[in-house]
């Protein structure tokens, strides 16, 4: 029985029957006994009910779907692995373009190249390139996919020493808005991978991801600690961690986030549950024993609350934060760059953070330095680096009675920070984008105009828009 939320579209049963013949993956329809599962993506927020999702498994599937979606007007939504929090891998009523069968991997070790479809996750991907001691870097949970982190810049535990996922881009393949396959390298179309480079998904369908690679591991020292955060002692660490931060080398990349310890998890003892504190996670991207000794400050600060550092595989380090976002659970996050982090800013987010909804929710201080900082605006459209810290106010929680609450406290929070920030943020942490162009504008800063005139180039009717988007001006 069809649900009563799916919007029809206004195309002929005969084009979706032809459609469907042409395809060489699965098309999931209303009704269909796999269409529930297949619509549903990670935020459990998202509840939208697609007209079509196409399960593409090779290139010429999406080149079906890309021109099927464009010459019967559908809205289009493209779905890599489904971990975007405003819920872009998915639409009412329009077609999903389903990348996450296209599974394949290849590794040249020698060349330290890494090619990879669209439908891989970094988990996948990270278990490829250390079977040969090597890496790109990606983010802090393994079941991202490599698509849309790539694409709106790519922030995890190498950036410092190497820079941002989408810095490490070498080159792709892409389906263009008129259904065209073309490449994008430094020689073929390299305005689209200055653009692909930080501009998200605006200028097509990638349905393959070239990656540069570097030696890490497998062995890493990682530091994933949590210090008490009761009274004063959430201010005194973050204090800690901007000085740490200020004199680390490039090869230290960390977070710190402050929340409380949720009850009723295993790995945290019942007499700590409850506690706020701020945690701080650091890889060192380096030699083992030169790390243990570079981070231990990280551990001696303070008697800590519980502990999980040590040199362990950098698989098991990129699992970290693994367990903390369950598929289903709601998400809001919202972010802005720092342009300082005194003592005044400290303050502030130590306000904002006790009066959190949700004991699942934390506010994270990614530091921005190194690597991340020495690309210039003709490598890559990704704004932002000037920053020092990237500030996420990342609100998580189970109920839908508490979404007002935990919204707020998010946009509140940012809102309330912006005094600190030259209004450049993090779009793949921009809540719904409800602010508008406004805040796209700002996000990519001077290099707007210049994606702008890309994006009239090769998607001038802006058939890809379920994304952080860039308007044509044509």
């Amino acid at each position: 029985m069809q649900n009563s939320n799916v919007m029809k579209p206004l195309v002929k049963d005969e084009e979706i029957q032809k459609f469907i013949a042409s395809f060489r993956g699965e098309v999931v329809l209303p009704g269909d006994i796999k269409y529930d599962q297949a619509r549903r993506v990670w935020n459990g927020m998202i509840d939208r009910y697609p007209a079509l999702i196409a399960r593409c498994t090779q290139v010429e599937d999406v080149i079906a779907s890309v021109n099927f979606a464009r010459e019967n007007e559908l809205l289009v939504a493209v779905r890599g692995g489904d971990h975007n929090v405003a819920g872009h891998a998915t639409c009412d009523g329009g077609l999903v373009i389903d990348l996450s069968p296209m599974k394949r991997i290849e590794i040249d070790p020698v060349s330290r190249v890494a090619r990879a479809e669209a439908g891989v996750t970094w988990g996948e991907l990270d278990a490829a390139t250390q079977v040969y001691g090597l890496a790109t870097p990606g983010g802090v949970f393994s079941e991202t996919g490599i698509a849309g982190l790539t694409l709106g810049g790519g922030f995890g535990w190498l950036r410092n020493k190497y820079g941002l996922s989408c810095d490490n881009l070498i080159a792709a393949e892409v389906v263009t808005a008129e259904g065209q396959p073309i490449r994008t390298n430094q020689s073929e179309n390299p305005d689209l991978l200055w653009g692909l480079r930080g501009g998200g998904g605006n200028f097509g369908v990638v349905t393959t991801f070239v990656f540069r690679l570097h030696p890490v591991g497998p062995q890493v020292m990682f530091v994933f600690i949590f210090h008490d955060g009761r009274g004063e002692k959430t201010k005194e660490a973050i204090q800690f961690y901007r000085d740490f931060c200020a004199t680390a080398p490039d090869e230290v990349s960390s977070i710190g986030f402050a929340g409380i310890i949720p009850p009723g998890v295993a790995h945290f003892p019942e007499k700590i549950q409850g506690t706020p504190f701020f945690g701080i996670g650091a890889l060192y991207a380096g030699a083992t024993d030169v790390g243990r000794e570079l981070l231990q400050p990280l551990r001696d600060f303070s008697q800590p609350l519980i502990d999980f550092s040590g040199i362990m595989p950098y698989i098991q380090a990129q699992r970290a934060f693994d367990e903390d976002y369950p598929d289903g659970l709601r998400y809001y996050w919202k972010s802005l760059n720092l342009t300082r982090l005194d003592d005044r800013v400290i303050d502030r987010i130590v306000q904002h953070a006790r009066v959190q909804p949700s004991p699942l929710s934390t506010t994270d201080i990614w530091h921005i330095g190194g690597a991340v900082k020495r690309s210039s605006p003709e490598e890559s459209a990704f704004f932002g680096r000037e920053a020092s810290f990237l500030l996420n106010a990342e609100a998580n929680w189970e109920k839908p009675r508490d979404d007002e609450a935990n919204i707020g406290w998010a946009r509140d929070f940012v809102a309330d920070m912006s005094e600190f920030s030259d209004g450049s943020r993090y779009l793949n942490f921009a809540g719904f984008q409800e602010e508008g162009d406004e805040m796209i504008q700002k996000a990519f800063g001077d290099r707007y105009q210049r994606l702008v005139a890309l994006k009239n180039k090769y998607d001038p009717t802006n058939l890809f828009r379920l994304n952080q988007n860039i308007k044509p001006s044509v």
